[in-house]
């Protein structure tokens, strides 16, 4: 789940997936040079990002032609396109590749192990976020150059802070304080909210994000079970629930159900006060509320330290069966290296996945966006496995029925260790 420092997420920049073509367009040319095919989603100033990367690389590789062709898909899952190309035996060389699919597509013998590649261009995961290059690789073998991330933390309002007497220069760390902060922020008129202080699973607020603040771990590698059910991440979804029930959580659904998006976003509104969410929100601020005095600190833990997030991403992968790898292999060093990085999430206004690059472009200088690139060295990626997106359902689903009074979030999460495991084996 990647998002765009511009406009919109760069996980969800797509549509569905086109119908289906019978030829990469993969080969040698007339003059001799070696043509690469480019499957990608991008679009707008991601667009324009990546073709800027196409020309500084082709300019220095005169020898290799990048044929970029956009091909509409969500990522998580809607990639039937590139699925069918890669089935047929005629794949792009290259491919824009959500890194929450690396995982379930490396199982399945659908993309190329690029280990033996990329310890020979003496690639490692040091020059790399850890989370990104642990997301990029499955059974210790890598599958996929990170290109892009984010992360996510709380946005207050200032004002608000100021007006019920909390120190904006001070703001949160603890569990405590933040549910402290939520009930003088607080304004409700019987069932009606006039301003809600806090929504833990509101924006981002997904229980990937509390379940590790909180200190659990979602899966064991050793075993490749999920452990939903961590005694710290069940701590996190109780914690969530009984927020829900102080608050009466049919009135909290009311309220939610009641705004809208864009400028018409409860925060933006002023309706609420804080709110989980990724540096994106600063292009929403900009655009609809540009006079809204705000800030952002880390989401809070039980013991107000150990603050973590979590990132997703995109990355550049060769599909199993491309027929170019090796001049494949030299535009994804391009892209993925320092110099394409800084060309595209210049123009993109994405963060890089290269912390050097962050910061000389600038973000770390910035008080809002320097404070999401921070965290980035200590942020979490969701588990590279095979059912990642069922996963994803289930724990949305857990937190649902746990909020809900359905059932305890012990045996919500006893359920969604049980379902994701049978499948997983």
């Amino acid at each position: 789940m990647m998002m765009k420092l511009g406009m919109v997420s760069v996980l969800t920049l797509s549509t569905v997936m086109a119908g289906c073509s019978s030829d990469s367009g993969s080969g040698a040319t007339e003059d001799g040079k070696t043509t690469v095919t480019f499957w990608h989603s991008l679009t707008d100033s991601t667009g324009d990002a990546a073709e800027a990367v196409i020309k500084a690389f082709e300019e220095q590789n005169p020898d290799i032609k990048i044929n970029s062709v956009y091909t509409a898909n969500q990522g998580e899952g809607q990639n039937e396109k590139l699925l069918t190309a890669v089935s047929g035996g005629n794949p792009p060389d290259v491919a824009y590749f959500d890194r929450f699919e690396i995982g379930s597509w490396a199982a399945q013998g659908s993309l190329e192990d690029l280990s033996a590649l990329a310890e020979e261009s003496g690639i490692n995961e040091e020059t790399y976020y850890p989370f990104a290059w642990e997301e990029a690789s499955y059974d210790g073998n890598l599958y996929g150059l990170p290109i892009s991330t984010d992360s996510r933390l709380v946005y207050f309002n200032v004002d608000h802070f100021e007006e019920v007497g909390l120190d904006p220069e001070n703001p949160p760390r603890t569990i405590a304080e933040l549910e402290d902060a939520a009930d003088k922020l607080t304004i409700k008129d019987g069932n009606r909210f006039e301003r809600i202080g806090f929504i833990p699973w509101f924006g981002q607020g997904w229980l990937y994000g509390w379940g590790w603040s909180f200190g659990g771990e979602f899966f064991d590698p050793e075993t490749n079970m999920v452990t939903a059910n961590d005694p710290k991440i069940v701590e996190a979804l109780q914690w969530m629930t009984d927020f829900g029930q102080k608050y009466n959580v049919e009135d909290i659904a009311g309220f939610t159900d009641s705004q809208g998006d864009g400028a018409m976003d409860p925060f933006l509104t002023s309706q609420l006060s804080m709110k989980v969410s990724g540096p994106w929100e600063v292009s929403a601020i900009n655009k609809f509320k540009p006079d809204l005095n705000y800030g952002v600190f880390p989401i809070p833990t039980p013991t107000g330290e150990d603050h973590t997030t979590w990132s997703g991403g995109w990355s550049v992968v060769i599909p199993k069966g491309a027929k170019n790898k090796d001049a494949a292999w030299e535009f994804m060093k391009f892209f993925g290296g320092e110099e394409g990085q800084k060309i595209f999430s210049e123009i993109a206004r994405d963060f890089s996945v290269i912390d050097s690059v962050n910061e000389e472009l600038g973000y770390k200088d910035d008080p809002i966006l320097g404070e999401f690139v921070e965290i980035l060295p200590v942020s979490n990626n969701r588990p590279v496995m095979t059912q990642g997106s069922l996963y994803w359902n289930e724990l949305a689903s857990a937190v649902e029925n746990a909020t809900r009074g359905i059932v305890t979030p012990q045996e919500a999460l006893d359920n969604v260790t049980e379902k994701v495991n049978k499948e997983l084996k």
